[in-house]
């Protein structure tokens, strides 16, 4: 069950569309090149968690794409329409919410919105929390590349999701249920649908660590939030530069994104790494309070 609403300046709250019929044209830049932005998002009984945020990492990306980002409260209507119509479908409970925008039908000249919610998968979050076996691949970019060329929009959250995919895909295939992308100098990014957060405790400090944002990875809502809410509960907090090793040394590692929120590796490469039900326990609660 997927409600569909398109935004549509014809309706102020969003028209509600059949997701069971066509809807975007063939033409659409979206679906012929993957020239566009997303964002996704967890919901509970109808309140969408941490939309603010995905709304400023939305318009980010539209910056970085030139492309024309709808006023944040018609995105905003079109999200109420949608969880209330899901509602009454489906009732409460946590649903997945994607914003979506392309640069629209080739050679018009207005962009394509719309908002898809549906129930989030059953089951996803508690096979997730057994732990993840992880491969590192190597993504083919330096970390210093996004800097360098920012056509490449290593920051942006596009539509060309091909790669990551692709990358899961491999994971799979070789045994494992997930993937961590490292730059060709040997520097930790992120996953393919996550952000990598690692725990290391000295002399009594709890800290939690991601890589640098510098390095060319999606700035990730959930990790911010976590971040927050484990500083102002004591926590130190700091930002890479982060190698492999890192991850090899750390407490505990997972991976982090705002559906599955704390994903424990429990091995990388097939070398088993410490993890900690404790922490991840913690961290949990931390992070479903701040939301």
């Amino acid at each position: 069950m997927t409600v569909l609403v398109f935004l549509d300046p014809m309706f102020p709250e969003g028209r509600i569309a059949d997701a069971a019929v066509p809807q975007l044209r063939a033409t659409d830049l979206g679906a012929t090149r993957g020239d566009g932005i997303f964002e996704s998002m967890l919901a509970v009984d109808g309140a969408p968690r941490k939309m603010t945020a995905h709304l400023d990492r939305m318009e980010s990306s539209a910056l970085a794409l030139d492309l024309e980002l709808p006023a944040r409260e018609t995105w905003e209507r079109a999200v109420a329409t949608a969880l209330a119509e899901l509602t009454i479908r489906e009732g409460t409970g946590e649903a997945v919410v994607k914003l979506l925008l392309t640069r629209g039908v080739e050679g018009a000249d207005a962009p394509t919105a719309w908002v898809a919610a549906s129930p989030a998968p059953a089951g996803a979050r508690e096979r997730t929390a057994r732990g993840l076996d992880v491969l590192l691949l190597d993504r083919g970019y330096d970390s210093t590349v996004a800097e360098r060329a920012p056509w490449l929009l290593l920051g942006a959250k596009t539509l060309s999701y091909a790669v990551n995919m692709a990358a899961l895909r491999y994971a799979k295939a070789n045994g494992a249920d997930d993937v961590i992308f490292t730059s060709s100098d040997g520097k930790v990014l992120e996953g393919p649908t996550s952000s990598v957060i690692l725990a290391v405790q000295e002399d009594g400090q709890k800290m939690l660590l991601t890589p640098e944002l510098e390095s060319g990875i999606l700035p990730g809502t959930t990790q911010r939030a976590l971040f927050d809410a484990a500083e102002a509960a004591g926590w130190a907090r700091g930002y890479g530069p982060l190698e492999p090793a890192h991850l090899m040394e750390a407490d505990a590692v997972w991976l982090v994104s705002s559906i599955r929120l704390l994903a424990p590796v429990t091995s990388i490469d097939g070398t088993p790494i410490s993890s900690s039900p404790a922490l991840t326990e913690e961290l949990t609660e931390l992070l479903r309070a701040a939301l």
